[in-house]
């Protein structure tokens, strides 16, 4: 007999993003693995199939896929402003600690054990990348039939991003190519497991099942798509007016906010997809930071819950730092200004791009003609994913290796005992990153590494 599930009370959703966006740390991979844990294996308020089809939607965007992600089924539970609430709460707990964080970075520099701590947390955080392939690859590609298929388009992803350096939007532009043919040519490939192993069988029924029809506010409507058009302009315009007004055109806040409009639009395949035009534009032309800074900001956007690409908030907050936006009696105030300028318009696209597309996504679940592209561009995920595990290790190996050190090898043993930890024992993210902070902060500060 089926459980009679309740239906989710916007408190409760409330709750949850709120905690969500706490203890979303690893990254991309990461969110959506947990995303993946609460929503769909443990508290069923969506089924596997359902969830699957939103993150393949996501996958097609650019900006952070997470947190669109996030977005999408709060927007699919309660309405438009379920949706704000759940990609807004992904994002504010992460921009309020990174302020913190740079600000103490920017008034006191680097001590030990702060070292310390990011010695430790780098290799965990690769761990929980190496995790989140495992899950996702596991589901995706674990059906009989759609083997030869799906792990063959993931491979060629891996080899075409780590060995070819083939940019992102043409791999996944590949296998949504792929998808289509095989819909046509081997629609067993790609269709989805139906009741012979479907995700109700695996985890039960959800409140937000495979049939569960769209609701009122997810069928397509010309009004409202029109009204999201119109919102989201005038979003852009009044704060981007307001920037030009207080320091012109070419001050720094209103070109802060023209680059990462533009960077928004660029981010197909995550952070690590868009940090290079970053780096070009903050650190070479404009000069709001340094190369180093840089870095820096982008191991505390590591360690940090929220998307990766929050490292634009450490940007914003040091480019308005040396800048003094404010004057140089509201330093701070002027930075987490700019960091707040920085944020808002790097992620203003993602919450329109969900709102306004979010109807025809809910239209085509369960057809095969728009399913087999995304099911195929989820393979390619995998592979994608598994290049950043690779990134990530390369990383940890080789940056604090002590001389004459070909490798880092107790950096990889710290990420080799994380991976244990959450794959086989199945202890929780937030455990083993304060467990390896601590490890790294004893190691640095007793002079072992």
């Amino acid at each position: 007999m089926s459980a009679v599930l309740s239906p989710i009370t916007f408190t409760e959703a409330l709750k949850f993003w709120l905690r969500l966006g706490f203890i979303s740390f690893g990254g991309p991979a990461g969110q959506i693995a947990i995303m993946h844990r609460e929503l769909v294996e443990q508290k069923r308020w969506i089924s596997e199939r359902r969830f699957l089809h939103a993150l393949n939607y996501c996958m097609l965007l650019p900006g952070p896929e997470a947190q669109q992600l996030a977005t999408y089924i709060g927007w699919l539970m309660h309405r438009t402003w379920g949706g704000i609430v759940a990609g807004g709460l992904f994002v504010l707990p992460s921009l309020v600690i990174l302020i913190g964080l740079s600000w103490v970075y920017v008034a006191f520099g680097s001590v030990t054990w702060v070292a310390g701590l990011f010695y430790g947390i780098k290799p965990a955080v690769a761990a929980i990348v190496l995790q989140a392939v495992w899950r996702i690859g596991s589901r995706t590609l674990k059906h009989p039939r759609k083997v030869p298929l799906l792990w063959a388009i993931a491979v060629a992803s891996f080899v075409a991003i780590a060995v070819l350096e083939v940019p992102f939007p043409w791999v996944v532009a590949a296998a949504a190519l792929t998808g289509v043919l095989g819909a046509r040519f081997a629609p067993a490939q790609f269709a989805p497991g139906g009741n012979h192993g479907g995700a109700a069988k695996d985890w039960g029924p959800a409140v937000i099942d495979d049939h569960t029809p769209s609701p009122d506010h997810a069928r397509f409507s010309r009004v409202r798509l029109l009204a999201i058009v119109l919102a989201g302009a005038v979003l852009w315009l009044l704060p981007m007016g307001a920037l030009v007004a207080h320091g012109g055109w070419d001050g720094t806040l209103a070109q802060m906010g023209w680059f990462f409009s533009k960077a928004a639009l660029l981010t197909f395949g995550g952070a690590y997809a868009v940090l290079p035009y970053v780096y070009q534009g903050a650190v070479e032309h404009q000069q709001w930071l340094t190369g180093a800074q840089m870095m820096d900001g982008l191991a505390l956007g590591e360690t940090t819950p929220g998307p990766l690409i929050m490292v634009v908030a450490f940007v914003g907050f040091v480019g308005g730092w040396t800048r003094q936006v404010l004057g140089p009696d509201a330093l701070f105030l002027g930075a987490a200004l700019a960091a707040t300028v920085v944020t808002w318009f790097t992620f203003l696209p993602s919450f329109l791009f969900i709102l306004a597309g979010g109807p025809l996504v809910e239209a085509t679940h369960g057809k095969l003609g728009f399913t087999a592209p995304l099911t195929a561009i989820t393979a390619a995920v995998v592979g994608v994913i598994a290049t950043l595990a690779l990134f990530f290790l390369v990383h940890v190996a080789r940056d604090a290796r002590p001389a004459g050190w070909p490798v880092d090898w107790v950096a990889l043993g710290i990420a080799a005992a994380a991976a244990v930890a959450l794959l086989r024992y199945k202890i929780g993210v937030i455990p083993v990153i304060a467990g390896c902070a601590v490890v790294g902060m004893v190691l640095r500060v007793s002079g072992w590494s």
